[in-house]
């Protein structure tokens, strides 16, 4: 049985950061703390380096099946390993879209031979499948994904019966895209008849308005407080809807919410550079808000944090406003990102952990993963916050070969990422085939 000394780091696990040895066999953490080094054991010195749970990104788009020319499994997994994600929970709005749980496992299928991270798939929810999503169980999937807006795909549910059936039968956590339609379409309309179809992005955090995400945000947590849903509003862009959401610990609550790194990073002044690079549902909106979701954070009103890594190729980023495709790619500099946050004092080590692996892992009911916990598997991002992370065409690994934060150096880098006991990437290196393995889960937390 393989095992791993990795000696002399400063481990940031559940509210605390300590000096502690790791030691890993057969994949899992056998001990914390210091001790013999057992004959045979491979000793990797950290030299003060800190040591984290992998990131647990749970809301990625990694286009497969049906839209590889943008991503694969493979190409994007690769991707989250380099920037110490470890496991990711891809969305359901593939070509075609995996709205059965059949689909589901042939996502599974695929991953199984190609992806460098640990993975879960949700199960999409459309207007005439609540049946199949009321026998769906934690074997099948990790949640149930409901686009109560229009995005990518053609997967709105708007029918008002069909959502309250959804609510009402889930096993699984529902998690929600927020925006009204009939509200966007109706700007979208306004800004037509002002620009033609030259709109300028700067429009584009008005026409998916703050008014259209509260709105849509009010309906998923009513109907959950009607029929006692496990809820969690991924993606939230505003001030606003913070008022629908309570702070504590996620375990004390049956709806949560997330936000994204981009909505943390950027605001609509930052159109003015990136144009479509930047577009997103829902949108990027104003330095306000984006002072109001890191204060949520930090106030544990915000419970995850995520990317929402939804790669398109430049060639489709280059299309005018209405035909170019929303989403960023960003699930390789998560980590980095958040660590020249720390650097600048936004947020802590602490805080990171808690929402990018301890409290996705406590939500979805990931087994075993999430800490650094004797008997747990062994899934480690060790960083190094002196050093810097470039952001070049270079180091990017995303398929689509770019990313919107080309030119800026991050304070803070991954330099070491552990899967199941295995030195996947180490310092610009990956060690080996694909590996990941299919995440477990228990029921949803009540």
């Amino acid at each position: 049985m393989k095992k791993l000394l990795f000696a002399n780091g400063r481990v940031v696990n559940e509210g605390r950061i300590d000096e502690l040895d790791v030691l890993v066999a057969g994949g899992r953490i056998e001990r914390l703390g210091t001790g013999p080094i057992p004959a045979g054991a491979e000793v990797v010195d950290l030299e003060g380096l800190h040591v984290l749970p992998g990131v647990i990104d749970d809301q990625v788009h990694f286009r497969e099946p049906g839209l590889t020319h943008k991503a694969t499994i493979a190409s994007e997994s690769l991707a989250a390993i380099c920037g110490g994600v470890t496991s990711y929970l891809d969305m359901p709005n593939n070509s075609p879209p995996a709205v059965e749980r059949a689909g589901v496992a042939s996502k599974k299928a695929i991953a199984a031979g190609s992806s460098y991270a640990h993975y879960g798939f949700y199960l999409g929810a459309t207007n005439d499948n609540a049946e199949e999503i009321r026998r769906a169980t934690p074997s099948d999937a990790c949640g149930i994904k409901v686009f109560m807006g229009a995005s990518t795909g053609d997967m709105l549910v708007n029918d008002e019966a069909a959502l309250n059936a959804i609510f009402a039968g889930a096993v699984l956590p529902v998690v929600t895209h927020c925006e009204d339609t009939p509200m966007i379409q109706a700007a979208e309309r306004r800004a037509r008849e002002r620009y033609g179809e030259d709109v300028p992005m700067s429009e584009h955090p008005r026409i998916r308005s703050a008014q259209a995400c509260l709105k849509s945000s009010s309906l998923a947590v009513e109907l959950a407080r009607r029929h006692g849903t496990r809820l969690h509003v991924l993606h939230l862009t505003t001030a606003r809807e913070l008022a629908l959401f309570k702070a504590g610990p996620i375990a004390d609550k049956r709806i949560s919410v997330e936000a994204c790194v981009h909505h943390l990073w950027f605001d609509e002044t930052s159109y003015a550079d990136l144009g479509t690079r930047i577009k997103c549902n829902p949108a990027i909106k104003t330095e306000a808000d984006r002072r109001a979701l890191i204060d949520a954070v930090n106030n544990d009103i915000i419970d995850i944090i995520a990317t929402d890594h939804a790669p398109h190729t430049l060639a489709e980023k280059a299309n005018p406003y209405f035909s170019a495709p929303a989403g960023l790619p960003l699930v390789q500099h998560l980590l980095p990102m958040l660590l020249d946050r720390y650097r600048e004092g936004v947020f802590t080590l602490e805080t990171i952990v808690e929402k990018t692996a301890h409290n996705p892992a406590r939500l979805f009911g990931i087994e075993g993963r999430g800490f650094i916990r004797e008997g747990h598997v062994a899934d480690l991002a060790i960083v190094d916050l002196d050093a810097t992370t470039p952001v070049d065409r270079a180091g990017i690994r995303y398929k689509c070969g770019w990313s919107p934060l080309e030119g800026r150096t991050l304070r803070g880098a991954v330099v070491m990422t552990v899967l199941a006991g295995e030195v996947v990437f180490d310092r610009g290196r990956v060690a080996g085939p694909p590996r990941g393995q299919a995440l477990t889960f228990r029921p949803a937390m009540t």
